[in-house]
């Protein structure tokens, strides 16, 4: 069985949502809806209005819609001096929250003391009719005005009213009752949207050499440099060997771009002519959209580019006249690798940037994010504890946010969204977090987006086609310790297109071909996905409503790279835990070898004995002993997804100081005292680690110095040991060998001695390297 992961208020629960997946009555719109529960709404759609009368002195009219439904009030904007005005503005009622019987849709006239009435229109709500997609939008029409006797007044107003669930394409962009706190000016800050990730592409810079440079300085030999930027990114060549002005260097540089192409890559040749001064002796600007793209490893075209050397004169800059230098480049957009922004461990996506490379999709994933219970109170508002809840979603390309329920620790959502699926060994990542940019929050400037807790869930650990429906504990390490800061409930359903194609998917690399032919390197890879990072998060950030830095950062994982003292136990612990299988396996065999279980030692020998006499059955017994086992291990398969683990985390049992050291700036910002303790202990760690690997480098080289020469006397003994192994072994049936081998070790305690055997003491008196370390 599955053992639980810390407290109980850590683990998952299961959940019975009232969602229309599984349910036998199936209307149009529990089919593609259904794994949310249904939510009705009251919609009113103010178009437009005409034929207004005049109403202030110069026989004008200001005209903006109030409509009405008993508490609830929401507006348009208003517009000066028009008497055909267009809003084309939804408003959304929850029928949840609906005490009225009538809705009223008011025209009023902006006024500066107080807002004249013009007409009205008034429904009431048992005659409203019902709309159900995929129907044809209801088609707004015409109403006369009322005035406040119920006669005919000037002026009609053009409205479509209907009810709807939040399935309606009017749902997104419509006003919200829910919200009818907040400003018109942050609306957009509370809206659900779908964003795609930019587009990104490794470039590839190759520096070969540079030709008739001109140092300012003739009597030295130039030390040339080659600095490339691109947007904020910046690398730089070694100095040349050839200490001339044709210097040569032959050197990658890579970089991250994202389409549309806004930066140029700028490169400087400089000469260091003195510490920490450099000259620039020519410039180059290539624009990317110009730059070759390859799908596939073959090499470039290589070309001349000038470099232009500029010189400042009466202000303005002229290029110098002089024939000019040239540099040799090798440059191209790379097509056939995926550009990580996300942790390898738990990527959504593996395609390449070439869309002519992508396999065609395997299935479909649907996720309902249905709702919250418990979240913790985020901020205060007129003096007590509140939480303006959103969900964010990130799978493959396509980031999705739902509206933010404002002032509800127990929101409910309701959203339901799709994703195609590429490669079933992927993870879906959904973060719950407060909005920190209403009610003047956008005006403070420094106020962020809080994070209340992510989940992950792995596509591969979900059977197809079933609907799994849980609530994930929302877990939030802080410089406390751990914290529950509330649930979030999801219905997650993976449906499979094609069993063989996904079932072929195990075998293919799980990364672009490029990254096996032309690797790159580990610390490369780690300045590249944070580049990466910092321009999905700038171009997320730029739109409306943003997707601000601090979300997508943490979505991505950004400092999962840095280190900690937990994290590097948690990791220790896991070796120790995959290492428990051999280890339990070791202590089972020496039971046996000890006759702890005589009858259990007796088959045992058995058992050796055929596999001796028969050794074709050996390979057959050992993959039917693994299959029967994985049968055996059947019925205790895990039945709900994976999420967060504390225990496994380390994150319930982490010292105050541990946790403070991982929650600490990078450079460091606690006091000299602090660092050097925590630099001390650092050093102790690491000494034990430095022992470990030691010994370890230890063990291979006694196994290297069995036939070095490096102790005569042992090599001797060695080299004589196996002339007469193998004389023997000619001789003498290898089963027989075998047998005496296998008894010998198997022996009763009663023909053991408790030293160490003399393999093992000669094993042990072999020379290392370890004796040469100064």
């Amino acid at each position: 069985m599955h053992k639980p992961e810390g407290p109980p208020e850590f683990a998952l629960k299961e959940t019975s949502p009232n969602i229309g997946a599984g349910a036998v009555m199936r209307d149009k719109l529990s089919c593609t809806y259904d794994l949310v529960e249904q939510m009705q709404y009251l919609y009113v759609r103010v178009v437009k209005a005409k034929d207004l009368p005049g109403k202030d002195v110069t026989g004008g009219v200001d005209p903006y819609v109030e409509v009405k439904l008993g508490n609830y009030k929401g507006l348009t904007k208003h517009f000066e001096k028009k008497s055909n005005p267009q809003w084309n503005h939804v408003f959304a009622f929850s029928k949840e929250s609906i005490q009225a019987s009538v809705l009223e849709v008011v025209l009023k006239d902006k006024d500066v003391v107080v807002d004249e009435f013009v007409g009205r229109v008034m429904f009431d709500l048992n005659e409203i009719p019902k709309r159900v997609p995929p129907d044809s939008p209801l088609a707004p029409q015409w109403y006369r005005l009322e005035d406040r006797r119920g006669e005919k007044a000037k002026g009609e107003l053009m409205l479509a009213v209907w009810m709807g669930t939040q399935a309606d394409e009017a749902f997104p962009d419509a006003w919200h009752s829910d919200a009818a706190t907040i400003g018109p000016e942050a609306v957009a800050n509370i809206r659900s949207k779908v964003y795609l990730s930019p587009k990104l592409w490794y470039v590839r810079v190759n520096v070969i050499e540079a030709q008739d440079l001109i140092p300012s300085d003739k009597t030295r030999y130039p030390e040339v440099f080659v600095k490339a930027n691109l947007g904020n990114q910046f690398l730089r060549t070694r100095a040349s060997q050839s200490k001339t002005i044709n210097p040569m260097w032959n050197e990658d540089l890579m970089f991250v771009a994202a389409e549309p192409f806004e930066e140029p890559l700028v490169l400087t040749a400089e000469d260091r002519v003195g510490p920490n001064k450099d000259e620039i002796l020519g410039r180059c600007v290539l624009p990317l959209h110009n730059v070759q793209r390859r799908l596939d490893h073959k090499p470039v075209n290589t070309r001349w580019f000038n470099l232009e050397k500029h010189v400042v004169a009466e202000g303005e800059k002229k290029k110098e006249p002089k024939f000019s230098s040239r540099i040799h480049l090798r440059v191209c957009l790379e097509g056939g690798y995926h550009v990580l922004d996300e942790s390898t461990h738990y990527s959504s996506d593996l395609r390449p940037t070439a869309k002519q490379l992508w396999k065609a999709s395997i299935g479909v994933l649907e996720v309902g994010i249905i709702s919250a219970q418990g979240l913790m109170p985020m901020k205060t508002r007129d003096v007590r504890g509140t939480t303006d809840a959103y969900c964010v979603a990130k799978y493959g390309q396509k980031w999705i946010r739902t509206r933010t329920i404002v002032d509800s620790l127990a929101p409910r959502w309701n959203e339901q969204y799709i994703w195609e699926v590429f490669d079933p060994c992927t993870v879906i990542t959904v973060g719950v977090y407060d909005n920190g940019h209403l009610h003047g929050g956008e005006k403070s400037g420094g106020s962020k987006d809080s994070r209340i807790g992510k989940v992950r869930i792995r596509l591969s650990t979900l059977e197809a086609d079933r609907v799994y429906t849980h609530s994930y504990p929302l877990l939030v390490l802080h410089n406390s310790g751990v914290k529950k800061m509330g649930e979030v409930q999801l219905a997650v359903r993976f449906t499979s297109l094609s069993l063989i194609n996904m079932l072929s998917m195990y075998s293919q690399p799980l990364l672009p071909k490029m990254h096996y032919i032309h690797p790159l390197s580990v610390i490369q890879q780690d300045s590249l996905r944070h580049q990466a990072i910092q321009i999905v998060s700038m171009r997320l950030s730029r739109a409306e409503p943003p997707l601000r830095k601090e979300v997508v950062e943490y979505m991505l994982d950004v400092d999962s790279h840095m280190w900690s003292m937990r994290r590097s136990k948690a990791n220790f612990f896991r070796i120790t835990i995959v290492l428990g299988g051999l280890i339990a396996f070791g202590r089972w065999f020496d039971q046996i070898c000890n006759w702890k279980n005589p009858l259990t030692s007796i088959l045992i020998h058995i058992l050796f004995i055929i596999l001796v006499l028969y050794p074709e059955l050996i390979l057959p017994t050992t993959f039917l002993y693994l299959s029967l086992i994985g049968i055996w291990n059947f019925r205790w398969r895990p039945r709900h997804p994976p999420h967060m683990d504390t225990r496994l985390s380390h994150a319930d049992a982490a010292h105050p100081d541990e946790l403070d050291e991982e929650f600490d700036t990078f450079p460091t910002s606690r006091s000299s005292d602090m660092v050097r303790m925590r630099y001390d202990r650092l050093r102790s760690i690491a000494g034990k680690v430095q022992t470990v690997v030691g010994d370890l480098a230890t063990q291979g080289e006694r196994f290297h110095n069995l036939l070095s020469w490096r102790d005569t006397r042992a090599t001797t003994l060695f080299v004589t040991f196996c002339f007469i192994a193998a004389l023997v072994l000619y001789v003498t049936p290898f089963q027989v060998v075998f047998l005496l081998i296998g008894f010998y070790v198997l022996r009763h305690p009663r023909f053991r001695h408790k030293h160490p055997s003399a393999p093992f003491n000669y094993f042990k008196r072999l020379p290392a390297r370890v004796d040469t370390i100064l």
